[in-house]
């Protein structure tokens, strides 16, 4: 944290005696606004470490307003995004498909499940870049031996240069390429301030698990899989997601506490579902994801509902594999060029980390609702047989598989890193 004078400084003294002697006093907005105070380096390094302390001692960083609120206070403080330009990304690149407006998503994992598995998460929502506008946001490893930004650099003999793709260029990224990866520290430059902190201190605070909740994006991200690393934050990620606005979600957790869908045995899913409204007054028909009514203060045209579930490997039409088949991961080099074998279609058509890919990918092709098409016309090697059987939660798992590993069959997966990667280039000149 860079040191100020200490009259630079706010107090939030107040508000630590409140939490340290009966913490449901402070208001989730009073420990939002705090949390704002460390984006702008007016925090004290004590006071700071103190806060973070108190909101994990007291569990209040593990409600869901809390973390909806405080995830709002990290995004306002975010470099922030054209969104008309985004806007005119969905208009222009979105593929509206079955239930899926066009609209960007996300793949993504708190961390902290200790079974450093290969990077399933980044690697799978390459594969859903094929037919999905993806925005997958992410960091260096802080708690495995590959973060997906290590794992992108690490791509030979050509990576993307991940910190060139900045808040002010990215709906220029988005006009050559479905996929962009938007860099933590570039777009969330506040958090500078409290780095030198959470390293000293060395244990979990609430921004262990804000990431997912940090999409700089997020106004535009119509659907996501969030991997969280204990069962118990399942219900408590899904509560906060619909807080902060989302509205098509599911939250995952590997009954082995893991932060991914489980290609071993069983995941316990939170699904966030949307459904009409019967209050709306307004159209009923209305594609415009934004429209609501001519009334500010109406009624909104869906509802979201939370819906619990689990899944297994079965459920996707794939065999089971031992997390130790696919963990622990290795170094980012390693897992990088395993990366590239399976973009080449070079993996055998069972191998585990193939099929732990695929059930992820898979996850967001239905959660995102591309799955829901009764037609399939995705491109060369598109057989068009849509598997419309439904699993658990009412959605066609299968079917996300065929379109997932069409993705890597076809070279489209690959394709699509590429264009990323020689987006990236393009902007610093190269």
């Amino acid at each position: 944290m860079t040191e100020l004078n200490a009259n630079d400084y706010v107090s939030i003294a107040p508000l630590l005696k409140q939490l340290q002697s009966n913490s449901k006093v402070a208001t989730a907005d009073e420990i939002a606004a705090a949390v704002g105070r460390i984006f702008e380096d007016r925090l004290s390094p004590v006071q700071c470490s103190t806060l973070l302390s108190l909101l994990w001692g007291t569990g209040r960083d593990r409600e869901p307003l809390v973390l909806a609120r405080c995830g709002q206070s990290m995004r306002e403080a975010a470099a922030q995004v054209d969104r008309n330009g985004l806007r005119n990304v969905m208009q222009t690149r979105g593929r509206k498909e079955g239930s899926y407006r066009g609209g960007f998503c996300d793949l993504v994992g708190t961390g902290g499940d200790n079974w450093s598995t290969f990077n399933v998460s980044t690697t799978a929502s390459i594969l859903a870049s094929t037919l999905l506008l993806l925005s997958k946001h992410g960091n260096r490893s802080s708690s495995s031996t590959s973060g997906s930004a290590d794992f992108l650099q690490a791509i030979r003999p050509k990576g993307p240069v991940i910190d060139a793709v900045t808040a002010g260029i990215l709906p220029s990224i988005y006009e050559k390429s479905n996929y962009a990866f938007l860099f933590a520290p570039t777009f969330h430059p506040g958090m500078r301030h409290v780095a030198a902190i959470r390293k000293e201190m060395g244990i979990r605070t609430i921004f262990n698990l804000l990431g997912p909740l940090a999409n700089p994006i997020e106004g535009s991200i119509e659907a996501r899989v969030v991997g969280v690393f204990k069962e118990e934050m399942g219900p408590i990620f899904a509560e906060a997601l619909k807080l902060s606005g989302a509205r098509k979600g599911l939250v995952v957790c590997g009954e082995e506490q893991l932060d991914e869908i489980s290609c071993a045995g069983r995941t316990n899913c939170w699904r966030l579902r949307e459904r009409p409204n019967p209050a709306f007054r307004g159209p009923r028909d209305e594609e415009d994801e934004d429209f609501t009514t001519s009334d500010e203060e109406g009624e909104p045209r869906t509802l979201v509902d939370i819906d619990n579930f689990t899944l297994a490997p079965s459920d996707f039409g794939v065999q089971p594999h031992a997390l130790s088949e696919v963990s622990p991961g290795k170094m980012p080099e390693e897992n990088a060029e395993l990366l590239m074998r399976l973009l080449r279609n070079e993996l055998p058509h069972d191998h585990p980390v193939l099929d732990f890919v695929l059930l992820n990918a898979a996850a967001l092709f239905a959660i995102a609702g591309i799955c829901d098409a009764n037609t399939s016309n995705m491109g060369h090697g598109d057989d068009g047989k849509v598997i419309q059987e439904t699993g658990p939660g009412g959605l066609r798992w299968k079917e996300g598989v065929r379109r997932a590993r069409w993705a890597v069959e076809s070279g489209q997966a690959l394709e699509s890193l590429e264009r990323y990667i020689d987006a990236s280039h393009a902007a610093t000149g190269q």
